[in-house]
Order: C-alpha cells, then structure tokens, then sequence
C-alpha cells in the first residue's frame, strides 16, 4: 500500500493538450515527470505549448522564473515506453478518446510498469471499467480526470467497482499535492460531475446552431451577457478541442447529437481543432468574443 511520500515519479501517456497540463503541474510540484508519445515530432509542439503556457502563467504572477525553470528540469520526453515505464509510481493517461486504442495503451503499459504502480486515466467519457481488465491491476486503476488543470483545478476521482479504497485516498492527497481540487465519486457514471452538466449545455448550443435557431456568435452572446462570462459554449468548445469534442459527443445516437457531431466533425477536416490549432469556430490568439464590443454585435 503506497503512501503520498512513496510517489516520486509521475508518467503522463500523451502530449496532447490535458496531458501536458498534467505533466506540467506534477513537475511545478517537485515531481520527476516523464511525457511519453509514440511520434517524437509532436514533441516539437508540444514544447512550444509548455513554453507559452510558462510565459502566461509568469506574466500573470502564478509561478516565478525560477519555478518555471524547474518545471523544465523535472521534465523529460520520450519515445521509449520501456524507458518511460521503468520508474514510474504514478501513470496518468490522456490519449484520444479511443476506447479500443486506450485497452492497446494499457495492455502495453501494464506489463511494463512495476507491479507497485498507480494506473489512472483522463478519459473524460469512458467508464473505466471499460478498460480496467486491460491494465492487469483493476484494484489499482482510478479515472483521475482533470479539467483545465490551472485555471479550473478540479479533479474528478472516479473508481472502477475493483479500485481499492486506498487507492483512492492515495489518489485524493496526490490532487492536492498539484494544487487541484479533488471531488469523489460514489459511483462511475459517463460525464463525471461536471462534463455531465457541461454536455447538456453544449449540446443545448449544438442543436441551436444544427437546427438554425441561431448562429454560433448570437449563442455565444447570449450565454457571455446573461452570465457575465468570458467566452460561451463554443468558445468553451475551443477550448476543450473539437476532435476531444467529438470523441465524446460522436457516441450518442439520437438525432440533435448526430448533428453536432457532423457540426463538429466540418470543422475538424479543415484542420480546426479549436485554440490548440489556431482555429476553430474562432481565430486564435485574438479570438473575436474577446472583443470589446462582440457582446453588443
């Protein structure tokens, strides 16, 4: 049974926008962190998102340099999944919303990890029972799902019907380790907490938009005035990642969610994921609902 102090290495499974957040947090926090992915090229951007989200979050007064520069050492990328597995206490996994590809991953890292490791993932809406079995170590597999990580630091912890209860604890004291927020859950259920209201909303847009009830400026409008918000539904949605978006949407089968998912889907074969590519329903870095004037249209 491992003890908070017995986690010192932490493997994040995936560059992609939340595992770098994750990946970024844990080094911030004293952790040794290893970023594993199959292709070294996206290393390339995945630096470049690290140094900018550095450069903000040392603008903005949140870290200093010199924590910035330790986030660096405590960093290592790598292609080597028997390097990366070695020493890991800790794997937390963000690849793509893939429930067959995520049991590939797992069965490959849980015969490579030490028997003593944690296993959790980020999937933000596959149970993980679904997987568990793949691991080879259910009672020590969680969802630790994160959401922005340091703008909206709260982590969802939810267990498969195996995880042992000081897993979960374990779990709990390592969230707030990283400065996160940790809310438990009783059961699994699709969506965690908040993503399951989250999707209701977005859907609600979706099908504003699908429908033509209204354009994609006028929904986010709406939302921003009444609620006093810095961006709207499919300003979120940039955020979150149009492909990530679809992966979670693109399941459901009844006739608005096929919709937003074509929606969805226009958009990402043109190469618009959202703020992470540039562009998306808006352009990136000056994004036009943070206009001055977008409120009044």
């Amino acid at each position: 049974m491992k003890k908070l102090k017995n986690i010192k290495n932490i493997l994040v499974l995936g560059s992609g926008t939340l595992g770098l957040r994750i990946a970024l947090a844990s080094a911030l926090n004293g952790y040794k962190v290893i970023i594993y992915d199959i292709q070294e090229s996206a290393f390339v951007q995945a630096k470049k998102i690290q140094t900018n989200l550095l450069k903000i979050l040392v603008r903005e007064g949140v870290i200093s340099e010199k924590d910035s520069e330790k986030a660096w050492q405590n960093q290592t990328f790598t292609t080597d999944a028997k390097l990366a597995a070695t020493n890991a206490d800790l794997v937390s996994e963000s690849v793509t919303e893939d429930l067959e590809l995520k049991k590939k991953v797992w069965a490959k890292f849980g015969k490579l990890c030490p028997k003593e490791t944690i296993f959790t993932t980020n999937t933000s809406s596959l149970l993980p029972s679904l997987f568990a079995e793949e691991t080879g170590r259910s009672e020590r597999f969680c969802a630790l799902h994160f959401h922005d990580v340091f703008y909206a630091n709260v982590v969802d912890i939810m267990p498969n019907p195996k995880t042992e209860s000081w897993i979960i604890d374990l779990l709990k004291d390592f969230g707030e380790s990283i400065q996160q927020t940790p809310v438990i859950m009783k059961s699994e259920s699709p969506g965690y907490i908040f993503n399951a209201m989250l999707i209701s909303v977005l859907g609600a847009a979706g099908a504003l938009v699908t429908y033509d009830v209204a354009s994609i400026e006028d929904v986010d409008r709406s939302w921003m005035g009444n609620f006093k918000m810095p961006s709207g539904p499919f300003g979120i949605l940039d955020e979150i990642g149009l492909d990530t978006a679809w992966h979670v949407i693109h399941v459901f089968k009844d006739e608005k969610s096929k919709r937003f998912a074509q929606l969805l889907d226009s958009y990402i074969q043109k190469g618009k994921l959202g703020r992470k590519s540039g562009e998306g329903f808006y352009k990136y870095p000056n994004p036009r609902f943070n206009d001055k004037d977008f409120i009044k249209g």
